[in-house]
């Protein structure tokens, strides 16, 4: 089971809707020299399509991280924003006869770049299974949480040029939830220059 942090994310999921972005790896290839590097492929289900990703890193997180920051920091910038702050792993042997085959947790910490740190878990008894859904699952909290912004600003501008005080309101006071999920500094900027 994936866990990810509750912050801003029923207004996320309320604002997308329908447009909500999911991702999920169906398959993983690991080629990894111990002590050097890791080669990830995979296969990630984007709803109706399927892509392959392919990265390299210092172990399997580093690794499957560049691949979907290739994929998807082209058009999400604020995933550019999002560093590494914390990995680990534990088991829940709990008195087994045979532990190899326990509960295992991957615990995912990453910060942007307002140094704001966000969790994330999963837990099953495959720990490589359990990176590549926790690490999915950074990059599509962050990719919703940039879509959210853009859907709520450009409701806020249709707000404003059609005299709806009340939603402008509104639509303002969800963006500054919304920003706080991650950072914005190049979207912003964009959308500044589309209101000039």
């Amino acid at each position: 089971m994936t866990q990810v942090p509750r912050e801003h994310q029923d207004l996320i999921r309320r604002v997308l809707a329908a447009n909500y972005f999911e991702l999920a790896i169906e398959r993983m290839w690991i080629d990894e020299i111990v002590d050097g590097e890791t080669v990830v492929k995979a296969r990630v289900n984007e709803r109706a399509q399927v892509a392959e990703v392919e990265g390299k890193g210092v172990g399997v997180v580093d690794a499957l991280f560049h691949a979907l920051l290739a994929r998807y920091a082209v058009e999400y910038q604020s995933l550019k924003t999002i560093r590494l702050a914390g990995f680990s792993v534990s088991a829940d042997i709990d008195g087994k006869e045979t532990s190899t085959d326990a509960m295992g947790t991957v615990t995912i910490d990453v910060t942007n770049s307002d140094q704001r740190r966000f969790t994330f878990s999963d837990s099953s008894r495959s720990v490589t299974a359990s990176i590549a859904r926790a690490t999915v699952a950074v990059v599509q909290y962050f990719i919703n949480a940039e879509r959210a912004f853009i859907t709520l600003f450009n409701a806020r501008k249709d707000a404003l040029e059609r005299g709806r005080a009340d939603l402008v309101a509104r639509y303002t006071a969800e963006l500054s939830e919304v920003v706080e999920s991650t950072s914005y500094a190049e979207v912003i900027e964009s959308k500044k220059r589309e209101l000039r």
